[in-house]
């Protein structure tokens, strides 16, 4: 018996990998966080138990891992994006190792993907940007040492910030020393959902644009050069007179 993880993306259903739609549809238990995973992800599947997790604590999800590994039941456990990345397993797979049950984890999209994607941008350009720093706004629950959002910003790196549409004017404030006002920044609200919207500006700006479309949940905030017009080089990959293993030099 296994409890997979299965990272179902940002919400389009067509977005989850081949091998996680395989074994939802297979997997004869369903856990699924039902708040942020549309149902058409789970289309097909022949489970005699399907559980949203939105209405359970933590211990009432381990449990139903536990009578399912009792009875040799595999269970798929279904997180929205990629589960690896805010997706709560770390404090499960702790209580299933305790528990001596295996796991695996199966990655998905990421609602940074998405928002890329959404917005036509790649996120590391040559001579601009060639890190990409996922964080989200400590607020309610406190970030660690050295991981304030002013830390993460002086490397004036991409940045992909979760959790933090509501507290916008504390990011941008806390931006701007870094990035400065004309820096680009974008938020894109629920990425691949059928009322997917975004919006762009600048750290200038970016405050009133928001205000203007409602933004309030539920949205990615992407800042950094590569969404502007900032000048980059062609990579050298595939630069001519560039040799390497499969395009050799002449």
């Amino acid at each position: 018996m296994t409890v997979y993880f299965i990272g179902a993306g940002p919400g389009d259903p067509e977005l989850i990998t081949v091998k996680g739609q395989r074994l939802i549809r297979q997997c004869p238990v369903i856990i699924y966080a039902g708040s942020l995973v549309p149902a058409a992800v789970l289309e097909g599947h022949q489970a005699h138990t399907v559980i949203n997790s939105a209405e359970l604590h933590l211990e009432q999800i381990v449990e139903v891992m536990r009578q399912a590994h009792a009875k040799g039941e595999d269970v798929a456990r279904v997180h929205s994006g990629d589960p690896s990345l805010y997706g709560a397993i770390g404090e499960q797979i702790r209580h299933l190792r305790e528990l001596d049950i295996d796991y695996q984890i199966v990655p998905g999209v990421t609602a940074t993907a998405a928002s890329a994607a959404l917005l036509g941008c790649e996120l590391t350009l040559p001579d601009v940007a060639q890190t990409v720093i996922l964080t989200r706004f400590g607020d309610s629950s406190p970030m660690p040492a050295g991981e304030q959002l002013a830390d993460l910003a002086r490397h004036g790196s991409t940045l992909a910030i979760h959790l933090g549409v509501r507290h916008l004017a504390r990011i941008v404030e806390e931006l701007l020393p870094h990035y400065g006002v004309d820096c680009p920044i974008a938020v894109v609200h629920r990425a691949t959902w059928p009322d997917q919207d975004w919006v762009k500006g600048t750290l200038a700006d970016i405050g009133k644009r928001v205000a203007a479309k409602g933004f309030r949940r539920t949205a990615l905030i992407l800042v950094g050069h590569v969404l502007g017009d900032a000048p980059f080089a062609d990579s050298a990959l595939y630069r001519a007179g560039h040799a390497h293993l499969y395009r050799p030099g002449s």
